[in-house]
C-alpha cells in the first residue's frame, strides 16, 4: 500500500513538474495575508490588457508566474478582483524578479527586487514625488489667494510655479539621459515630458542608444519627439 502511495505521488510530481510553465522571466514572491484568490501577470498589448500567466492561490500565499520577453516592459501584478489602484506596476526583464507585498494593502508598498530597470524608476519616482508635493502646495496657497483676493500673492505664485515647472521638466530630461542605457529612460521621457520643449525631447531622444532606440518605449518616444515635429512645421507653414 506504502509503495502505491509513493508512486501516486512521485507521478503527481513529475505531471506537475511537467506542465509547469516555463520562460525567460519569473516572476515569483509572497503576498501576506493572501488564503485564496488568483494572482494575474498582465502586459498591454495594442491599449489593451491582457493576462500572460495566472496562478490560483489555495491556502500557500507564495507564486511563481512567468513569460517570455523580448526586452525589458512594464507588467502588473493584478490579484483577482482588484481595481486599477490595486496593481503592482513594475518593469519586466529576462530572469528572476521578485514581489512581496501585503493583501490588505495591495499595490501601495511592495518589495520588488532583480529588475534593473525598476530600480531606475523606483529611483525617479523618489525624487518626482518632492516635485508632486510642491506642486499640491502651491494649489492650496493659490486656492487661498484667490479666496482673499490677493492679486500680489496671485502673481507671485504664478511666477514661483512656472520656475517649478522648468525646474521639473529639467530634472526628468537630465534623469532620463543619465540613464540612458535603461529602457526605463524613454518611458519615463514619454509619461513625464509632455510639456518640454521640442529641443529638449530631441535631445534626450538622441541619447539613447541603437538598443534602447528599438524598444517598445524607445520607439514610442522616437514616436512621439516625431510626430510633435511635424506638427510644428505645419503649425510654421
Amino acid at each position: 500500500m506504502k509503495k502505491i502511495i509513493t508512486v501516486i505521488v512521485f507521478a503527481i510530481l513529475i505531471v506537475a513538474c511537467a506542465t509547469e510553465k516555463n520562460g525567460n522571466m519569473v516572476v515569483q514572491g509572497k503576498i501576506e495575508g493572501l488564503k485564496k484568490g488568483t494572482l494575474y501577470l498582465q502586459k498591454m498589448k495594442d491599449t489593451v490588457l491582457i493576462s500572460v500567466d495566472s496562478v490560483a492561490i489555495l491556502g500557500d500565499n507564495t507564486y511563481r508566474l512567468v513569460d517570455n520577453i523580448d526586452a525589458p516592459e512594464l507588467f502588473f501584478l493584478t490579484f483577482e478582483g482588484s481595481n486599477a489602484k490595486e496593481r503592482i506596476l513594475f518593469f519586466g526583464e529576462e530572469g528572476v524578479i521578485t514581489i512581496n507585498d501585503k493583501i490588505e494593502k495591495f499595490g501601495l508598498s511592495p518589495e520588488i527586487s532583480g529588475s534593473k530597470n525598476q530600480v531606475v524608476l523606483d529611483k525617479f519616482n523618489k525624487i518626482n514625488r518632492r516635485f508632486v508635493n510642491q506642486r499640491l502646495d502651491f494649489i492650496q496657497k493659490d486656492f487661498e489667494a484667490k479666496k482673499s483676493g490677493d492679486e500680489a500673492v496671485m502673481k507671485k505664485l504664478d511666477a514661483d510655479y512656472n520656475k517649478l515647472t522648468r525646474r521639473r521638466v529639467l530634472f526628468v530630461a537630465n534623469y532620463a539621459i543619465s540613464n540612458a542605457d535603461f529602457e526605463a529612460a524613454p518611458y519615463i521621457g514619454l509619461t513625464e515630458l509632455y510639456n518640454a520643449s521640442t529641443q529638449m525631447l530631441d535631445t534626450v531622444n538622441n541619447s539613447f542608444s541603437e538598443k534602447i532606440k528599438n524598444s517598445v518605449y524607445g520607439k514610442r518616444f522616437n514616436e512621439y519627439v516625431t510626430n510633435i515635429k511635424k506638427n510644428e512645421s505645419v503649425v510654421k507653414q
